[in-house]
Parts: structure tokens; C-alpha cells; sequence
């Protein structure tokens, strides 16, 4: 009996879309989020709000707190926004985590929502924690300077690539 149900169970996952389904997708997520902890550990550590250190000719390291979403929308707003934005990242954590289950097989669809759930997961850790999410990294040309931001928006950004990778490539499969 057990035998049965142990094939059943590898029988279920392989058509879920591999023999390990979504463990090492969820696995890649922990490590986004422990690498994007880590690093603004350092940075709360080390910096204080609004400390910077020349890197290069284009980039610094700063501490910056951002209580609103990419680009620091809606930031200039009361507090209200910070529970909005958990609870975005909660919601979209749950659907990424339902898109894996079904999709596990798939690995450039699989690796970008993975990398997308880290970066939400690591930054609601942050709204949770302190209020706003911590960013540091700072990129600029001249007196233009790109939003500063974190290890989980990297995460984020890298994995929407992929997702349009990926829709690129199924529709070519599909013509």
C-alpha cells in the first residue's frame, strides 16, 4: 500500500511537471529572500538614513527608506499605503505559489515567479519590520539618478524579464 501511494505521489508530481515539482523553486525564493535580508541587515547595520559611499563613477551605495512601491509611488502618503502594499505582496506571494504548483515543469516561467516571489516576500519582510523597505543601491549619470533600490526588486525586475522571455518564446512555439 504504501508503494502505491508513493507512486502515486511521484506520478503526481512528475505530471505537476518534474520529479521535485515546486520545491526548488520555492528554494530559490528562500535564498533571494535570505540574500535580500542580509544585505539590508548590512545596510541598516552600517549606514544611517541618507549615508552614501562612492562606488564608481555611476553608482553608490546609500540608505534610503521607500514606504511607497517602485519609484516611490504613493510614498508621500499618510501610512495607509504600507499595509496596501503587504497586502499586495501577500496576495501575489499565494498566487505565485499556486502558479508553481501548477506549472512547476515549466523552468523559465518557474525560475522568473520564483525570482518574483522572493523579491515580494523579502519586501513585505521589510513593510512588516520597519514600515518602508530598505533600498541602497543607487544608480546615476551625471545629476540624473535612477530610484535606489534593493536585492528583492532586483530579484523582481530579473524575473518579469523572464516572464516576457518566456511569453515571447510560447508564442513563437505556438506559430
Amino acid at each position: 500500500m504504501a508503494t502505491t501511494r508513493s507512486t502515486r505521489s511521484a506520478s503526481a508530481s512528475r505530471s505537476r511537471g518534474g520529479s521535485l515539482g515546486i520545491w526548488p523553486w520555492l528554494g530559490l525564493a528562500a535564498i533571494i529572500v535570505i540574500i535580500d535580508q542580509f544585505t539590508k541587515t548590512l545596510i541598516l547595520g552600517y549606514y544611517k538614513l541618507g549615508d552614501a559611499t562612492y562606488v564608481t563613477s555611476f553608482f553608490n551605495v546609500v540608505r534610503a527608506h521607500n514606504t511607497g512601491a517602485a519609484f516611490s509611488f504613493l510614498a508621500d502618503h499618510s501610512g495607509w499605503q504600507r499595509w496596501f502594499f503587504t497586502a499586495i505582496g501577500v496576495a501575489a506571494a499565494i498566487f505565485i505559489v499556486w502558479m508553481l504548483r501548477s506549472h512547476a515543469g515549466q523552468k523559465l516561467f518557474s525560475f522568473a515567479m520564483a525570482c518574483i516571489l522572493g523579491g515580494a516576500i523579502g519586501n513585505v519582510v521589510d513593510r512588516m519590520m520597519h514600515g518602508y523597505v530598505v533600498d541602497f543601491l543607487s544608480f546615476h549619470a551625471g545629476n540624473w539618478y535612477f530610484p535606489a533600490f534593493n536585492a528583492a526588486d532586483s530579484a523582481i525586475t530579473l524575473g518579469a524579464i523572464c516572464l516576457i522571455v518566456d511569453e515571447i518564446r510560447r508564442v513563437r512555439r505556438g506559430k
